[in-house]
């Protein structure tokens, strides 16, 4: 039988401890460096879909088809996420360091399983998929080409998230979010010229937008790791830990499935829409690609806010504060609102503009 530890060691000491001091400061401190990853994390199909867009609608139209994609893998990491930040947290908060190790390394081994199956049914049923959504067949080729380049970034989030939520769950964000931003700013660097050949003269169009993508998710994962090893936290991989144990597999689906369910549910949505819009051709499907992205984008402070709760709401948990946990949810209820308030009155304001960097074709816009 393990034992349980009367206290967190030195090394997991030096992390912030979220049960004590003020509530909304705890949430802001979290709250903004989670914003800032996630907005570097839409980055990557910004950054892709600005230069994609220079290709013409049915190259905008295969690869928002194809990257749609993307939901079903953040229904599945937000799922492991929510469920590593909880457990892990609730864990830390009461104490208890053996059962954080066997949650993140659980997780840890999940999430590579996840990684491969991810990359090889991808590429199994890319043709599938696309000839069900994209406008002809000019739009499938070419999101089967961006498909097939982006599959190595789709499936390297899993292990990406599980280092990356371990962190969390142990009050830590702002490494990972150091990492997220120099992935992103290679992949802005490598875009244009994997797509469109700027300085090589070698454009390779869709696949370079993939491409580009896959490369600077691969560099974040080996820097995420050697970060992870790097770091004084109180969970570090043990490969005895790393055996499949359903009790915990089952802790994490209970926790994370119903957020998870939410992007799974915003995946068949969109996949719904791209097959309803699929008759009126390329320019409608590009429109709503585009329309679509930008949507996420300002979605991201709101995310950022509830992806902070978990974090200081499991230690409070944890430790047994009952009130101080239903004064998170107050707070970060109220926050959310407000800001969510804010800028649907901006976009009401300014949606041409929002738009407008993307495409001048007036069928897109419109």
């Amino acid at each position: 039988m393990t034992e349980k530890h009367s206290g967190v060691p030195a090394a997991g000491r030096a992390n912030p401890d979220l049960t004590s001091g003020p509530i909304f400061g705890h949430l802001l401190r979290m709250a903004i460096p989670i914003a800032i990853g996630l907005l570097f994390q839409n980055l990557y199909h910004l950054i892709d879909l600005y230069f994609v867009a220079q290709l013409g609608d049915a190259a905008i139209a295969g690869v928002s088809a194809a990257g749609n994609l993307m939901f079903m893998v953040l229904a599945l990491t937000q799922a492991l996420s929510v469920g590593i930040v909880a457990l892990v947290g609730q864990a830390l908060g009461r104490r208890d360091l053996d059962d954080a190790q066997q949650v993140f390394n659980q997780s840890l081994g999940l999430s590579v399983v996840c990684c491969v199956l991810v990359w090889v049914l991808g590429a199994w049923l890319t043709d599938h998929y696309l000839a069900q959504l994209a406008a002809g067949e000019e739009a499938q080729a070419e999101g089967r080409r961006y498909l097939l380049w982006f599959l190595p970034c789709l499936a390297l989030q899993f292990p990406v998230v599980a280092l990356g939520s371990a962190m969390r769950g142990c009050g830590v964000v702002q490494p990972a979010m150091l990492v997220q931003l120099l992935t992103v700013v290679l992949n802005a660097i490598l875009a244009p010229v994997l797509i469109a050949g700027w300085g090589t003269g070698l454009a390779f169009g869709v696949a370079g937008a993939g491409a580009a993508s896959s490369i600077a998710l691969i560099v974040g994962m080996v820097l995420m790791w050697r970060l992870f090893r790097r770091l004084s936290l109180p969970v570090t991989v043990q490969p005895s830990l790393l055996r499949p144990r359903a009790e915990v597999f089952w802790r994490l689906l209970r926790i994370g499935a119903p957020a998870g369910g939410e992007f799974l549910l915003l995946f068949i949505y969109m996949a719904l829409i791209y097959w309803l819009v699929r008759p009126f051709g390329a320019d409608a499907q590009a429109g709503f690609g585009i329309g679509s992205r930008v949507m996420q984008a300002v979605f991201l402070p709101a995310m950022a806010v509830a992806f902070a709760v978990s974090a200081v709401a499991a230690q409070n948990v944890g430790a047994g504060l009952a009130v101080r946990v239903r004064e998170v949810f107050r707070q970060a209820a109220l926050l959310c609102c407000g800001l969510m308030f804010l800028l649907t009155l901006f976009c009401q304001w300014q949606a041409g503009w929002l738009l407008s960097g993307f495409s001048d074709d007036p069928a897109v816009l419109a």
